[in-house]
Order: structure tokens, then C-alpha cells, then sequence
């Protein structure tokens, strides 16, 4: 069986636009700039989801009254529905990844929920980029929308430079 010279033309012209297409959004994409380094992850199960912070000063420590406006934002954001979220079940595990550039000064991670009503998914951490997972059962509330916060600190100064949150949803 051969090729007429039509499949062959169109196979051609298949080619050309998919390599064009690649091409374009190649440099489309290095025109972009480097990504976002302060992006944290939230995993849930076999998800995922990814957030810029939500209060942040360019690598500088948040001064105590921006602190104090970004948790009543934060508190506003969560009443409004526009954190950040995701679907739990009770069966998933949880962990919260960050970047090599937060693992070095150090972070934390909690949640709201849990015995304690406050769970910690990461303690103290510095150098590690991964909260590891832990059981959802064991950190969510029982108001149905459990928050995790992330938090870089300089373990040195004790200073916070920027703060993450996301919003879990309990789904039966």
C-alpha cells in the first residue's frame, strides 16, 4: 500500500504546525521569566494544589500589625470562600511541600483541626522541602472546612516572612 501525495502533503502539514506550536510556546514560555520560588503545595491524596502566599514582603520579616491584618484577611478570605482549596476525605493523607528557598530559613505547618485544634504538620523544619504525610482523620475539624497554614520563620530571628493558606473540604 502507498501514500498518495495528498497524505503525504497533509502528514507534512501535521508536522510543520506541530513543530511551529511547540516552538512558539517554548519561547512563549522562557519569555515568562523564572517561576514563582515562594509557590507552596498542599497534597491531598493523590492531588494537589499550589498557592503564592498570602502575606509576604519580599523575603522580609512581616512586621507585627501586617501580621495581625493578613490573619483578619485571612479569616475574611476564608468566610468569602477564596482561599485556596481542596477536597479531603478522611482517608487521605496530608503533606505540604516548599521550595529549597523557604526549606533554608526554615518553616512550619499547621492545622486547625485535630485533638488539640491546632495540628502541626511540620514542626520546626529547616532544610527539608516535605512535611512528609500524615493520616487527614487525625488534623481536620469537625466544621467541615479545615485550614492548613504554612509559615516561613527565620529560626535565627524568630521573624516570619510569609504565610500560606489553604482550605480543606470534608467530603463524605
Amino acid at each position: 500500500m502507498s501514500l498518495s501525495t495528498r497524505a503525504i502533503a497533509a502528514i507534512g502539514a501535521v508536522v510543520v504546525i506541530g513543530a511551529g506550536t511547540v516552538g512558539g510556546s517554548i519561547a512563549y514560555a522562557n519569555s515568562q521569566g523564572k517561576p514563582d520560588s515562594h509557590v507552596v503545595t498542599l497534597t491531598v491524596g493523590r492531588s494537589s494544589i499550589t498557592s503564592a502566599p498570602f502575606c509576604y514582603n519580599d523575603g522580609k520579616a512581616l512586621p507585627q500589625d501586617v501580621l495581625a491584618k493578613c490573619q483578619v484577611d485571612a479569616k475574611k478570605a476564608r468566610e468569602a470562600d477564596t482561599l485556596p482549596s481542596t477536597d479531603v476525605q478522611a482517608s487521605d493523607r496530608i503533606g505540604v511541600g516548599v521550595p529549597p528557598s523557604v526549606a533554608d530559613r526554615g518553616w512550619f505547618a499547621f492545622t486547625d483541626g485535630g485533638a488539640q485544634g491546632q495540628t502541626p504538620l511540620a514542626q520546626d523544619t529547616r532544610g527539608t522541602t516535605w512535611s512528609g504525610s500524615v493520616q487527614a482523620s487525625q488534623v481536620l475539624n469537625s466544621s467541615g472546612t479545615t485550614t492548613v497554614t504554612v509559615v516561613e520563620a527565620d529560626q535565627k530571628t524568630q521573624e516570619i516572612l510569609g504565610i500560606w493558606y489553604f482550605d480543606m473540604k470534608t467530603q463524605d
